[in-house]
């Protein structure tokens, strides 16, 4: 659905869930009785049927099921705002009774919030607005079954609140399963390559790139180059970058071209550096950054394999690249068919957190 087929009739049926309605099931919203409700206390005058369940929590350690549709239908969007860490909460979509997930990441990093901190964000495929408000327009198609997980790995219980809206139709044979996946390594080691993406087996295109960049040298980090390992390739890719702010649709080290003396922040439908995290002059010793990059009118196709791997280069004495030991966390969107290859294992707590 876009604006141009708005006006076409179709035999689809909206649904929609959230906590005031689990199943989606029609007629069936608002039913909590006033006793179950998260919201009781606000709610006691008034009753089920009013405001009784808008929220969950899930406990420290649980794994809670927020969605789990069956039949063959398209998810649109997600809307969420959670609470605590965001990287301690993992949500993972798993489709078509498959036993490991297609997306497994954490919260922040696939709404492309890595660093725990607000940062406004308009594009096509995510949006994130005031107050921690995260959306997601990536339509997933299923064609059996589709369930949604999210896991606390915190020691304290954490606050969601979510609606996921979604369509009942057929799925036409062409369309591809929708995939995400997380990556972080901290720090980089000398003179190693960021893998973004590896493993992939199957037939699909490359749809997005979300980095969440934390800099542990003085200096410009993005001379690196992107490249797209596609199908047979070896030692050198068919796709090749020529710089990470390039890559991100930016140029000149994301400066401002008048002052030259700090980063421009944008947020475009298909790119953005929309988050420029300054050091302070007491803890906050580095330079943090979240870029976006979607491929959505230039998706990477693949029919067998795909590899994605960026460089992490700044500039040292001589005028050499220096390789950088930096901070890094990246999430890569894509769609193939099914089975995936299972992904590797995702850090502990520990690993994943932004310190």
């Amino acid at each position: 659905m876009n604006l141009t087929d708005l006006t076409q009739l179709s035999n689809s049926r909206t649904r929609s869930i959230c906590p005031e309605h689990f199943s989606g099931e029609p007629g069936k919203g608002g039913m909590c009785p006033l006793n179950e409700g998260t919201a009781k206390a606000a709610a006691r005058d008034l009753g089920t049927g009013w405001k009784v369940n808008p929220y969950i929590i899930i406990q420290p350690k649980e794994t809670f099921e927020i969605a789990h549709i069956t039949g063959s239908g398209m998810i649109n969007h997600i809307w969420m705002t959670p609470t605590g860490k965001w990287r301690n909460a993992i949500i993972r979509f798993y489709w078509d009774g498959q036993e490991n997930p297609s997306v497994e990441c954490p919260v922040g990093d696939f709404f492309a919030s890595g660093w725990n901190e607000y940062a406004q964000l308009s594009s096509l495929a995510v949006c994130v607005n005031p107050g921690s408000a995260f959306n997601c327009y990536w339509q997933m198609p299923f064609r059996k079954e589709c369930r949604i997980t999210i896991e606390n790995l915190a020691e304290e219980p954490v606050t969601y609140y979510y609606q996921i809206d979604y369509e009942l139709k057929e799925i036409p044979e062409n369309c591809a399963y929708f995939h995400a996946q997380f990556r972080r390594v901290n720090p980089l080691p000398y003179k190693e390559v960021y893998t973004i993406l590896d493993g992939v087996e199957g037939t699909g295109h490359y749809v997005g790139t979300y980095m969440a960049w934390g800099v542990n040298n003085r200096g410009w980090w993005g001379e690196g180059e992107i490249k797209f390992y596609i199908d047979d390739d070896k030692e050198y890719p068919t796709i090749c970058g020529t710089g990470t702010e390039d890559y991100f649709c930016g140029s000149y080290n994301f400066e401002d071209p008048f002052t030259h003396d700090h980063y421009c922040p944008f947020t475009t439908p298909y790119s953005g550096l929309h988050q420029v995290i300054t050091p302070d002059k007491l803890y906050a010793s580095q330079f943090r950054f979240g870029m976006y990059r979607w491929h959505l009118t230039d998706p990477i196709r693949f029919t067998e394999k795909l590899k994605v791997t960026i460089q992490a280069l700044g500039w040292r004495e001589g005028g050499r690249y220096l390789p950088l030991q930096d901070d890094i966390a990246s999430v890569a969107y894509w769609y193939q068919t099914l089975p995936q290859v299972t992904f590797p294992r995702l850090p502990d707590k520990d690993y994943l957190e932004i310190i």
